[in-house]
């Protein structure tokens, strides 16, 4: 199989700290990469990178086969790449149907709202990923967190999104709606998107991830099959205590 998206040789400094230092990074269809570190190791400024939030200073993007240019969040969403950040950016006054097609709503005629085809292709995607919600037309503010994070995924799915960026996607959700938003990762994950996961929480890591990359002080520390190593390896390559394996350079 062959990764959807490949990062290369991506380095990326402030001023004197450098964030990043020649990472390599493939993301398969179909597949969740656990991407994993202690605060700092640079998996939040890898995230902006591939987001086109923070443009790297060096390094090269191959999407598909074929080598690309992520500059801004724009050109990234045009490669159907879209982050599901920790905060959600949903608009709590407004209805489902609404925050899944926000800045994209469909009109007549150019100009009013066709909130009857809105609230119609919001039932479909969200039918499409086996969400269930009281009805798109509720405002966000009333549904649990693992509804709100329903209603995020679906709408980086209404954008075109076939690479999922998770941040900590459940850090303030209880059991229940955490194993809601797992169940939906491997619904999607069966849908052939690929999910690049960020999170802290090592607890079930192995289960709900096919490969895990760790990033400690900027580098990649480690790259493996989930089903080949445990959580004890994983600490040991988050804090150092461990030399993980990494593919080499051009393999």
């Amino acid at each position: 199989m062959k990764p959807i998206l490949s990062v290369k040789d991506v380095s990326r400094a402030f001023g004197h700290v450098q964030a990043l230092k020649n990472v390599d990074l493939d993301v398969f269809p179909g597949q969740t990469l656990g991407l994993l570190g202690d605060n700092g190791a640079g998996k939040s400024t890898l995230i902006k990178v591939i987001s086109g939030v923070c443009i790297p200073d060096e390094g090269k993007f191959t999407c598909r086969g074929q080598e690309v240019r992520i500059e801004d969040p724009s050109q990234a969403q045009g490669l159907g790449i879209a982050t599901i950040y920790q905060e959600l950016s949903l608009v709590d006054t407004r209805p489902v149907a609404h925050n899944i097609w926000l800045g994209r709503e469909p009109r007549r005629w150019g100009i009013f709202i066709d909130l009857h085809k809105m609230e119609r292709d919001a039932k479909e995607i969200l039918g499409r990923l086996g969400i269930t919600l009281p009805s798109v037309s509720v405002d966000v503010e009333v549904l649990s967190g693992g509804q709100r994070q329903a209603v995020a995924i679906a709408r980086a799915i209404s954008q075109g999104g076939d690479i999922l960026l998770m941040d900590e996607p459940w850090a303030s959700l209880g059991v229940e709606q955490r194993v809601l938003v797992q169940r939906m990762m491997k619904d999607l994950k069966g849908l052939g998107k690929a999910i690049v996961l960020v999170t802290h929480d090592l607890s079930n890591i192995l289960e709900i991830t096919d490969k895990i990359a760790v990033l400690r002080q900027g580098k990649l520390a480690a790259y493996a099959d989930s089903k080949s190593t445990s959580i004890q390896e994983i600490i040991g390559w988050i804090t150092g205590a461990l030399a993980g394996t990494i593919p080499e350079k051009g393999v």
